[in-house]
């Protein structure tokens, strides 16, 4: 019995790892990044599409927001990745954009590339649900909680800890929260046991939107939690 039993979970397992692996074959998605470098943007983006190209997904790097006015490549994709830290577009760009994401295109990205890429477009923000507005006390160190255990996003992470910039935000009540953190108040004492969202998820139209506040440095990636949740989301973005 054991013995028959044993391959056959094995074979099971490793059908399971083959479909999590492949389930970004074939979509087509567009990475757009540039803004301030202090972010890295092309670091991230390259990043992203190694990995990408490695579940054998049909990438397109873009450094311009030119692209979300390309009618023929916007209708083309599946999901764009966006990497732009406190920058401009111009209001067809980003309607551009927009329309691609309320018709079913998904959205996924992190940080200040998606949750302070342009300040005065408050449509773009309506769409992304939230905006950053400060990291009190720059570099500290502050614990990450899963509150949404079950989701696919987040099944099987642990709460986690780690020094980064811990993101104050505006954000969305509507959003589906999957992780926060909450603020010491040692840099403002004002806002001591303010729970704030750092991973969300909402819709957009028929579009879906992934969020994660984390993805400071390069070396943030290294930690297997915001890894994981990153790349989680982005596959959930792009269903």
């Amino acid at each position: 019995m054991k013995t028959r039993f044993a391959p056959f979970v094995l074979i099971c397992l490793f059908s399971s790892s083959l479909y999590s692996q492949s389930s970004m074959e074939g979509k087509n998605v567009l990475i757009v990044y540039g803004g301030w470098n202090g972010h890295q943007p092309e670091v991230f983006a390259k990043k992203i599409a190694s990995w990408l190209e490695n579940q054998r997904a049909n990438v397109t790097l873009s450094e311009s927001t030119a692209s979300y006015v390309e009618k023929e490549l916007m209708q083309s994709l599946d999901l764009v990745i966006q990497h732009i830290t406190m920058s401009k577009m111009s209001n067809r760009e980003s309607r551009g954009l927009r329309d691609a994401i309320a018709r079913g295109v998904g959205l996924a990205g992190c940080h200040g590339g998606l949750g302070d890429s342009f300040r005065n477009d408050t449509e773009y923000q309506y769409m992304v649900g939230g905006q950053f507005v400060k990291h009190p006390g720059g570099q500290t160190d502050y614990k990450v909680t899963i509150s949404n255990t079950s989701d696919p996003v987040t099944a099987g992470i642990n709460d986690f800890n780690l020094k980064t910039e811990q993101y104050y935000m505006h954000f969305d009540p509507n959003i589906e929260i999957l992780a926060t953190t909450s603020f010491s108040g040692e840099h403002d004492a004002w806002i001591d046991g303010v729970e704030m969202p750092v991973v969300w998820k909402k819709n957009y139209g028929k579009g879906r939107v992934f969020y994660s506040a984390l993805g400071h440095s390069e070396d943030i990636f290294d930690v297997p939690e915001v890894w994981n949740l990153m790349i989680r989301g982005i596959e959930w973005a792009v269903k």
